[in-house]
């Protein structure tokens, strides 16, 4: 079933003793495990000298990759990083997997990185035929681990190599460098990633989201803010650099979708703010109906509070199959139809009959829509009024996420009548864009949400769609 995919989610945990940071970034990286299922990776220094450092990774879920013989061996240490990697066709690799890890005369680290730098072609490009440098894997995180190789053999600090790199790359990136003793993390000075620090014990941990430190936990201290680099050393001091920030841009799609509902981001309350885009979707199209169901799971928290708003209960349309895996994969098209009728199961029992409410979390090509519309009809729903919780796509995302190009997204094509009727419902209503931008009203909070409206918070007019991102 096509849905959008965030690219990874990363971790960090530093302390003046040694812990068992492996076991603490794996259980933290099955945390986050939604925000990739590609790949999985744990880097920590075994010893105290620079060539201590070891490096596990793979693709897979972190349950494959961090198998019980792995944590068995690790060694409790007094740092570690992990990441968890989404990826497009083509570049699922394990040398694509991260941490990447970069051994110099002038520092041993490794670098973990969510989001998409916008000007790694050009970087790259600048790097290979400038200087004859040799990349190993197609992620932007080898070009982040080089610029601050470059800035270390003129700085001789890592602190000032890290802001120095955020004058030369460009886009979205949170970020979790860790060195012999130091966990250093930074965000864009836009935002558009999620990247928060907490307290395990006398630990530091950092994490894209703060659902990883409740699956270990500890407790959440604050939101890096946008243009923060903050190195927390091993004896338990602490300093902060910023950059000028931008327009603050956190990623629409992480709170509409990407973000565990249990996570609070920037602030906000992820939970919440879906159910106040449902409250908002009953608002603005007041519709007859039996009963409000939620494609699963994206439509859940926000068909919630389309039931809450409008008095209309709140009930099953799908009965999910848990057991099909991302491995279930078939060769052919009408291979992959089937599957979803494999994944979700109309419940007949709850909608035969009835007036559906449908809400999920966006429409990409329409394709998914027009077969999940379909099963219900099929098992007899009466009508089926579809609900998003979000406005229509009508461009890329540059900044990390895989929303398709403007020809492949069906609202270019057709008015949202044309839609409606073409993915087979008897009405279609998407959030009215402002009033989701309302939902964080009264927060520090703005938006990126250049797929919405094709205006980006920064110039992207050199940036190229990818077929991977990090």
């Amino acid at each position: 079933m096509r849905k959008l995919n965030e690219e990874c989610g990363v971790f960090g945990i530093i302390d003046s003793v040694p812990q068992p940071c492996a076991h603490i970034a794996a259980t933290a990286l099955l945390a986050l495990q939604h925000r990739g299922q590609e790949g999985a990776g744990i880097a920590y220094f075994a010893g105290d000298t620079d060539d201590s450092i070891s490096c596990h990774k793979n693709v897979g879920l972190v349950s494959e990759v961090f198998d019980n013989k792995f944590l068995a061996s690790a060694p409790e240490t007094k740092s570690a990083v992990g990441h968890v990697r989404y990826s497009t066709t083509g570049s699922n690799t394990p040398e694509n997997t991260q941490p990447i890890v970069t051994h110099h005369s002038r520092l041993t680290f490794a670098v973990c990185h969510n989001g998409n730098i916008t000007n790694a072609d050009a970087l790259r490009g600048s790097m290979v035929n400038e200087r004859g440098a040799v990349f190993y894997t197609t992620n932007d995180t080898e070009i982040i681990s080089k610029i601050i190789i470059d800035q270390m053999i003129k700085t001789g600090n890592i602190e000032k190599s890290v802001l120095a790199l955020m004058d030369i790359i460009e886009g979205a990136y949170s970020l979790v460098i860790m060195t012999r003793d130091k966990l250093i993390v930074a965000r864009d000075p836009n935002g558009f990633r999620p990247l928060c620090v907490g307290r395990l014990g006398t630990s530091v941990v950092a994490a894209s989201e703060t659902c990883a430190f409740d699956s270990i936990g500890a407790t959440y201290v604050r939101d890096i803010a946008p243009g923060e680099v903050c190195c927390f050393h091993s004896d338990g001091s602490a300093e902060s650099f910023y950059k000028k920030p931008g327009k603050r841009s956190l990623c629409v799609f992480e709170l509409i979708y990407f973000a565990r509902p249990d996570s609070y981001i920037d602030g906000m309350s992820v939970y919440k703010a879906r159910l106040e885009m449902g409250r908002a979707l009953a608002r603005q199209c007041p519709t007859e109906a039996d009963i409000v169901c939620g494609v699963p799971e994206s439509g859940f928290d926000a068909a919630y509070g389309y039931s809450m708003e409008s008095g209309l209960p709140y009930g099953m349309a799908f009965v999910r199959n848990r057991y099909v895996g991302r491995s279930f994969i078939l060769p052919s098209q009408g291979g992959r139809s089937r599957a979803v009728g494999l994944k979700l199961n109309p419940l007949r029992a709850s909608i035969e009959g009835k007036r559906v409410i449908l809400v999920d979390d966006s429409i990409v090509r329409g394709t998914t829509s027009a077969r999940i519309i379909r099963s219900l009809r099929d098992a007899g729903a009466k009508e089926i009024h579809l609900r998003i919780s979000a406005p229509p796509f009508i461009a890329p995302c540059y900044f990390g996420v895989d929303i398709d190009s403007k020809e492949n997204l069906i609202a270019n094509h057709y008015s949202v009548e044309e839609t409606c009727k073409k993915i087979g419902a008897d009405s279609l209503v998407y959030l009215d864009l402002g009033e989701l931008v309302k939902i964080t009203q009264g927060t520090d909070i703005t938006y990126c949400t250049g797929c919405f409206t094709d205006k980006y918070p920064i110039d992207v007019s050199g940036a190229g769609r990818k077929d991977k991102f990090d």
